[in-house]
């Protein structure tokens, strides 16, 4: 999907300022009943390159289910996982003109 570029470490800091910087989108992609589709990963690449901090609500009570999912996105889109609660997830990956600026 992605380049196959080592997601950074980022510190705690940087991940609790992106977790602020989350509490106000809403889900810009949702996962259904068929999983992580092609459409599906493709749709959230699509939402990275926009947007680079991005939400998604996945339908299903299967936490371990969704924590599969979580990093299976986060491997397949070379992104960052910053925060999963519930049926929410929420990850970044900064562009090479990144509009997130993070704390050092």
């Amino acid at each position: 999907m992605s380049d196959t570029k080592p997601t950074p470490a980022y510190s705690t800091k940087q991940i609790s300022h992106l977790r602020g910087l989350a509490q106000s989108l809403s889900p810009v992609v949702m996962v259904g009943n068929n999983g992580l589709t092609e459409k599906v990963l493709n749709e959230i690449e699509v939402s990275l390159k926009a947007h680079e901090l991005i939400k998604i609500k996945i339908f299903g009570d299967d936490r371990t289910a969704r924590i599969q999912m979580l990093e299976e996105i986060c491997e397949k889109t070379n992104a960052t996982a910053v925060h999963h609660i519930g049926k929410q997830l929420v990850i970044y990956r900064a562009t090479e003109k990144s509009k997130i600026v993070l704390p050092k």
